[in-house]
C-alpha cells in the first residue's frame, strides 16, 4: 500500500521509500524514512494535498509525492 492510499485517521509505518533524484533525497530530508510511524490527519477539500504526522510534527504532502512512499498499515505491524 502506498501513503496517498491510506485512510484518514490511520497510522502506518514507512516500509520504502521510492522516486527518483531529489524527490527522494528531500522526502528523505524530511524524515520520510523506512520504520518510521505515519499518521494521516486530514486531507485538502478536494483530497490533494494531505496532512501527515511524523515524528513528533506535521507536514503537508502531495499526493503524487505521497503515492511514491511505500507503509504497511499499523494493525499489521
Amino acid at each position: 500500500m502506498t501513503l496517498d492510499k491510506l485512510p484518514i485517521g490511520k497510522s502506518a509505518v514507512i516500509i520504502a521509500v521510492g522516486g527518483e533524484g531529489n524527490l527522494r533525497c528531500q522526502l528523505l530530508d524530511m524524515g520520510l524514512i523506512p520504520h518510521t510511524e505515519v499518521t494521516v490527519r486530514k486531507a485538502a477539500p478536494l483530497g490533494d494535498p494531505i496532512e501527515i504526522s511524523l515524528r513528533g510534527y506535521t507536514m503537508t504532502l502531495r499526493k503524487d509525492d505521497a503515492s511514491k512512499i511505500e507503509v504497511r498499515p499499523k494493525e499489521e505491524v
